[in-house]
């Protein structure tokens, strides 16, 4: 009887996957929940008024090397999580296909100056951005809260949108201030977190709305300097970065 020849298995190559274009998103990225934030909170900051049209940008840190941030050219009520564009500490594209927001500089500025700060938040709110336009900050001492919370709110020089000169007009602020108007321009809000951003820029503008309306009314009573220094005691248990 003839024996029969032996039968050799082999496993079949696995398929050649074609290598991934360019700045192409990988949805299944580390990224991923961050971009969920972002777009959550752009479409905030739109349905609030603070962000019409194409205006205002957002951006997180990634990592102590990339930014993820919200591109230009785009309402922010329609942003899609792989709308966002990573970039490095120079502003450089790294990933996404979209355009990088000329506006990138100033939350570049904000990152380089405090390494405390993962996220920044600029907008243009219609009460806050009317003061930043007749060159009036929010530093009068009206409220014990926003004292506590953000202390005085400084006005930037006008500086050329798109340009270094944003970065430069807010040097003088950012160590010692979370939140700063910027003149015929809006405001710039940053923290721990998205949240956090997001909130000291609500609350910015709710302290321009009580100012306005307090200036309307005529007889706004300033805090005296003992209430201040208490606050300010009260301020430092708390560990919190802004200046009164």
């Amino acid at each position: 009887m003839t024996s029969q020849p032996a039968i050799t298995l082999t496993e079949s190559p696995a398929p050649i996957r074609p290598a991934p274009a360019a700045n192409v998103v990988n949805i299944e990225r580390p990224d991923r929940e961050l971009r969920r934030q972002l777009t959550r909170f752009s479409k905030w900051m739109y349905r609030l008024g603070f962000a019409p049209g194409t205006s205002g940008n957002l951006s997180a840190r990634l990592d102590s090397e990339r930014i993820l941030a919200t591109p230009t050219g785009c309402s922010k009520y329609l942003l899609r999580a792989s709308d966002m564009v990573i970039v490095d500490l120079n502003g450089k594209l790294l990933s996404g296909s979209r355009n990088v927001t000329s506006e990138i500089g100033m939350h570049l500025a904000v990152y380089d100056s405090r390494q405390d700060v993962q996220a920044v938040v600029h907008a243009h709110p219609p009460i806050a951005t009317a003061f930043a336009s007749c060159g009036m900050a929010l530093d009068m001492p009206l409220c014990a809260e926003l004292l506590m919370t953000l202390g005085k709110i400084p006005l930037a020089a006008y500086a050329t949108t798109g340009t270094d000169e944003v970065g430069a007009s807010l040097a003088p602020y950012v160590r010692d201030h979370d939140a700063i108007l910027m003149a015929n321009h809006g405001l710039v809000t940053y923290g721990k977190d998205l949240l956090d951003a997001f909130m000291k820029l609500e609350t910015t503008e709710h302290f321009a709305q009580v100012c306005l309306a307090a200036h309307e009314l005529g007889c706004p009573r300033l805090l005296e300097e003992d209430a201040i220094r208490k606050l300010q005691q009260a301020r430092m248990r708390y560990h919190s970065n802004c200046r009164i």
